[in-house]
């Protein structure tokens, strides 16, 4: 796999709670820093509300790539359903990203999923100075991607379910 495949990660979790309560905790872009190793906190631009445009910056910090910053633009939003991000470039992102919620009885699935690329990031060029391992590097990258989404999730059930209000 490449990254010019655009490849994708997803986990789930079902919570016990309402697609609203959810939501709530979604609209916290500083939030995933609490449960991420690579994440390291975010905020909105100039003070801009969540909504379709509105963008947000992010730091993080690998072992590998060092600390960086980004740009995100918010691609998709629907109250209690969808909240999606392109990372940079919204026409050539570095990559995607998105936090989907799906009603499911007395609670709600919560999905985040993530694509890689096609745009270049920090990630295309550690690629670029040893080309002949990019499918390991890609691999390795969507598992390190993966197991930072599911422990965002897993904190994100536990916050919806402790009956606390997210700020």
């Amino acid at each position: 796999m490449k990254v010019s495949d655009c490849p994708t990660t997803q986990v789930e979790v079902r919570i016990a709670a309402a697609p609203a309560e959810v939501w709530s905790w979604l609209l916290d872009v500083d939030l995933p820093a609490r449960f991420s190793t690579e994440f390291q906190g975010g905020g909105w631009v100039d003070g801009a509300e969540p909504g379709l445009g509105a963008r947000f910056r992010g730091r993080n910090s690998h072992p590998v790539a060092g600390e960086w910053e980004t740009v995100s633009t918010v691609t998709g939003y629907e109250p209690e359903r969808l909240f999606a991000w392109a990372v940079m470039d919204v026409t050539n992102p570095a990559a995607s990203w998105r936090f989907e919620l799906v009603p499911d009885g007395d609670g709600t699935i919560l999905r985040q999923w993530a694509q890689i690329g096609p745009g270049p990031s920090n990630l295309t060029t550690i690629i670029g100075s040893m080309p002949e391992h990019e499918e390991e590097i890609v691999a390795m990258r969507l598992g390190e991607l993966q197991a930072n989404m599911q422990k965002t999730v897993e904190g994100i059930k536990e916050l919806a379910e402790s009956g606390v209000r997210a700020a």
